[in-house]
């Protein structure tokens, strides 16, 4: 796998054709805020199995990006490889340091960030579950308790 790159449409389309030209591909990779830093995914059935005991960790969850906040850009999902019912979301903070494209819907993904429990008085989680539940009927139950503080994450480009 390349190393995470934040690169513009001219420098992703030298890399597709340099990498036809050498008979492979490449697919670039966009990264937000501080990208990935944990080299170990934890799969997405083990939070929804034990997330008590995952609260306060860093934590990393590879999948296919689900939803994405239509209004901000300020959260995404990430479904479970075999299991889209099963996703986390990622919520980043509202100062648009990180914010996520819709475009990033359908892309395979790699995010990090402090895996928390929703607290009774976090209004902004409490919307962000709502608009998720929309998306992730199956999943609303588990993203009204928890979510990530996203640090970073990495998606891959469409082809």
């Amino acid at each position: 796998m390349l190393p995470p790159m934040t690169a513009g449409a001219d420098d992703a389309h030298l890399i597709d054709l340099a990498s036809r030209a050498l008979g492979g591909s490449v697919l670039a990779e966009t990264k937000f805020g501080a990208g990935v830093t944990l080299t170990k995914a934890t799969p997405i059935g083990e939070l929804y199995a034990s997330p008590e005991k995952f609260v306060g960790k860093t934590v990393r969850v590879d999948g296919v990006v689900t939803a994405v906040c239509t209004e901000m850009g300020c959260w995404l999902a990430i479904g479970a490889t075999g299991n889209p019912d099963q996703a986390v979301r990622f919520q980043a903070d509202h100062d648009g340091k990180i914010v996520f494209p819709i475009s990033m819907k359908g892309q395979k993904a790699s995010a990090e960030g402090v895996f928390v429990k929703i607290g009774a008085g976090d209004s902004h989680a409490k919307e962000a579950a709502g608009e998720h539940a929309h998306s992730h009927p199956k999943a609303a139950d588990f993203g009204s308790r928890y979510q990530f503080q996203v640090t970073g994450a990495v998606a891959a480009e469409k082809p």
